[in-house]
């Protein structure tokens, strides 16, 4: 892991996040880069555009909320770019080769009912790159207990365990898998390959409606440091992709962090 991204917002946690991603990325010897997104505008009635200016305020915003948080034995990038939110952040990503995306629940949603926000939403909905949901006021400590959730242990893709082997051996953790069978399951699901088998130290199989359903009655006698589960189209956040809020009362599994790996398949 050697570039982390840290989209920056307004929410009054956004100070606490970023300590905790600083202290993250200092574990794996990571570069972080701090980034905020603006849109172009143009003054009405003239031709003149004040993107410039937005930029020159996002950076100074930035380096003065750099400047509160210890910083010491991390590379930190403060980065000010333009453009749609979703479609401006999966250029960061490609161009500076980011390796995860560290994301606060609620960004710039002021409703103390809401676990996942609309921008935190996209974010994760759309971008494929990992995804790390960190809860408001953590502070960051080793996770030694890893519950990984899957409806199907099929993997199709190179690579796509790559960051959880890298947490895994950093720190190492044990991880418990949880394979639920759902009403859509199909023959081989739940066939776990070597990498994977190699990796996991104890498999529990659960029938449940959905993953997420399956991972909340399991979620207690695993009681992990972190949560690992799969971007799929119709996967873990089933009501993620219905729409980009999620409230606290349809995820409470919000007090460790949740990190989201692509689509494997």
């Amino acid at each position: 892991m050697k570039n982390i991204l840290i989209p920056v917002g307004s929410s009054k946690n956004a100070e606490c996040h970023l300590q905790y991603a600083v202290d993250f990325a200092r574990e794996f010897n990571a570069k972080l880069y701090v980034v905020q997104i603006f849109n172009v505008y143009t003054k009405a009635g003239t031709l003149i555009k004040v993107d410039h200016l937005l930029e020159k305020e996002s950076m100074a915003f930035l380096k003065q909320h750099i400047s509160k948080i210890n910083t010491e034995g991390v590379e930190v990038e403060a980065r000010a770019f333009k453009g749609k939110l979703v479609d401006t952040i999966e250029l960061i990503c490609d161009k500076l080769k980011i390796d995860l995306i560290m994301v606060e629940p609620k960004t710039n949603s002021i409703r103390e009912e809401v676990y996942l926000g609309k921008t935190s939403g996209k974010i994760v909905k759309r971008i494929n790159v990992p995804a790390l949901i960190v809860p408001e006021g953590s502070t960051f400590r080793g996770f030694k207990s890893i519950m990984l959730s899957m409806k199907s242990a099929i993997i199709k893709k190179d690579g796509t365990l790559n960051l959880l082997k890298t947490i895994q051996a950093h720190f190492d953790s044990a991880i418990n898998l949880l394979l639920v069978q759902t009403p859509y399951h199909n023959e081989g699901d739940h066939d776990v390959n070597d990498e994977l088998g190699g990796m996991v130290a104890m498999t529990k199989i659960s029938k449940n409606p959905t993953t997420y359903q399956g991972s909340l009655e399991h979620f207690k006698q695993f009681n992990p440091d972190l949560l690992v589960v799969v971007r799929r189209k119709r996967g873990f956040f089933v009501k993620l992709w219905e729409k980009n809020t999620i409230l606290k009362k349809d995820f409470y599994i919000s007090e460790v962090p949740v990190l989201v790996l692509p689509e494997m398949k």
